[in-house]
């Protein structure tokens, strides 16, 4: 047995453990496996011991990797999960089945006009990125920017809008960690609300929440699909610029 398929069993483990304790069903909760700055052998491991849906955070790296294992593109899902750049939509458009990183009307707007592009392919997959703890370093919008850029992008051909994404600031305080989650399901819970019965809105249902370091605090409140890399494929000896 590969270390991979090992790391998988053992946040399976803890995924189906911090489910039921938040009494919720571990089926629920969607397992993304980051596979950023691991090669494409690491993701076919994983892909063997069950593991369909993989994270990307560069664009270059992922369709690379995304065309090295074009022979498994049917039982594969592609996720892209960093920072989008206007001039990498494209490649975006192209090659992946979700965006969790959109902050900007025009990116989405990009990326709806270059998926038309490709009769083949059916609509990407996106969420909204929150800047919950609203750090410079990092990407996403405000709490209050979201209804106005859900409700634009909801509009928009060639895309589904499926939720929202968010990565709070480090901390080892698990009541921290919950707060700032809870802040983000707050928010998904008024937009879903609000906006129920409108069209553009009727395939909402995704929290983008959980990593590593904080996924039982994100299965806590609410999180339905965590995105897990080093715990699942080890450290990251090299990061990719």
């Amino acid at each position: 047995m590969s270390q991979v398929t090992t790391n998988l069993m053992m946040v399976r483990q803890r995924l189906e453990l911090a489910a039921l304790a938040a009494k919720r069903e571990p089926e629920d909760i969607q397992l993304l496996a980051v596979s950023k700055t691991f090669p494409a052998i690491a993701v076919e491991e994983a892909m063997h011991a069950g593991q369909t849906a993989f994270g990307e955070n560069y664009v270059q790296e992922g369709v690379e990797k995304i065309q090295q294992l074009a022979k498994l593109r049917p039982w594969l899902e592609w996720h892209f999960i960093g920072p989008l750049q206007s001039n990498k939509t494209r490649d975006v458009a192209e090659h992946f089945d979700w965006v969790h990183s959109i902050d900007r009307l025009k990116i989405a707007e990009r990326l709806s006009t270059q998926r038309g592009e490709f009769s083949n392919l059916g609509p990407l997959q996106v969420c909204v990125q929150i800047n919950v703890s609203e750090e410079d370093s990092k990407s996403g919008i405000s709490l209050e920017e979201v209804d106005t850029l859900c409700d634009a992008i909801s509009k928009l051909p060639n895309l589904v809008l499926r939720g929202l994404m968010a990565i709070p600031a480090p901390s080892d305080d698990i009541n921290q960690q919950r707060q700032s989650f809870a802040a983000v399901r707050e928010c998904f819970v008024g937009i879903k609300a609000k906006h129920i019965s409108d069209v553009g809105y009727d395939f909402f249902d995704t929290l983008s929440m959980g990593m590593s370091d904080d996924l039982e605090a994100a299965v806590t409140e609410g999180s339905t699909m965590v995105r897990i890399g080093s715990a699942i494929f080890g450290k990251r000896d090299k990061i990719k610029a």
